[in-house]
C-alpha cells in the first residue's frame, strides 16, 4: 500500500468526510421529502382525471361506433342487440368521466363506476375461452383488457376516499398528517430523542412550512371554486 493512500481507519475516522456524508444525506432528505411532498399533493387530482379521461374516452368510442371492444361486449351480453346496448354502455362511460371531473359529482361517478365493473367481467366466466389462451393464468389481449379493471377499480377506491376533504370535511387527523410525517422523517434522520417534542428548531420551521402551504393551497382552492 502506498504511504499517501489513508488506510481505512483513517478515513473513518476523518471528520471532514463525515460531516459531508452527513451534509449529502440531509440534503437528500430535504430533496426526497419535497418530491415526496408534492406527489402526495398532486397524486389523487391526478388520479382522478386520469381516470375521468379513460372513461371518457373509451366511451365515447363505444357512443360512435369506434370501440375495439364492441365485439366482446356484444358476445358478453348477446340478448341485447348490440347497437342498442354498446352506444348506451359508452353514455355510461362517458357520465362516469364527468363526473369524475366535476368534483362535486366525484359521488355519482365512483357509484356508476362500481355499478358498471362487475359486468366487465362477465367474459371470464361467460366467455373463457375469449379470456385465456391457458386457464387460470395465460391471457389473451381480450383477458388483459379486462382484468386491468383491477387498477381500475383500485384508483377509484383512492378517489372515493376523498370525497369527504373535497367537501372540506377532513378530519383533525387528516389535516396534521404532514406536519407528523416530516416531524417523524426528522426524528429518523436525527436520531436525537428531543426532536420528538419537536424542540429543533429546523423541524418547527418544516413543520410552519408545511402548515403555511397547505393553507395557502386551500385558499386558492377555494378561490377556484
Amino acid at each position: 500500500m502506498s504511504a499517501s493512500q489513508p488506510t481505512q481507519t483513517e478515513t473513518e475516522g476523518d471528520p471532514d468526510a463525515t460531516d459531508r456524508f452527513d451534509a449529502a444525506r440531509e440534503r437528500f432528505d430535504r430533496i426526497d421529502r419535497e418530491i415526496t411532498r408534492q406527489m402526495n399533493r398532486l397524486g389523487i387530482p391526478v388520479l382522478r382525471v386520469a381516470l375521468g379521461i379513460v372513461f371518457i374516452w373509451f366511451g365515447g368510442l363505444k357512443v360512435v361506433g369506434g370501440s375495439p371492444a364492441a365485439e366482446l361486449v356484444a358476445a358478453t351480453v348477446y340478448v341485447v342487440p348490440a347497437e342498442v346496448f354498446v352506444p348506451i354502455l359508452g353514455v355510461w362511460e362517458v357520465l362516469i368521466g364527468l363526473c369524475l371531473l366535476y368534483r362535486p359529482l366525484i359521488r355519482v361517478g365512483i357509484l356508476l363506476l362500481f355499478l358498471q365493473m362487475p359486468g366487465t367481467f362477465l367474459p371470464v366466466v361467460l366467455l373463457p375461452e375469449v379470456v385465456f389462451v391457458t386457464f387460470p393464468h395465460e391471457l389473451t389481449v381480450e383477458g388483459q383488457y379486462i382484468i386491468k379493471n383491477l387498477v381500475i377499480i383500485g384508483a377509484a377506491l383512492v378517489v372515493g376516499g376523498t370525497v369527504r376533504e373535497d367537501a372540506g370535511e377532513a378530519g383533525p387527523e387528516d389535516a396534521t398528517e404532514p406536519v407528523r410525517t416530516d416531524v417523524n422523517d426528522a426524528v429518523r434522520a436525527n436520531g436525537d430523542e428531543t426532536v420528538r417534542e419537536a424542540d429543533d428548531e429546523t423541524v418547527r420551521e418544516d413543520a410552519e412550512e408545511i402548515v403555511r402551504e397547505d393553507a395557502e393551497e386551500i385558499v386558492r382552492e377555494d378561490a377556484k371554486e
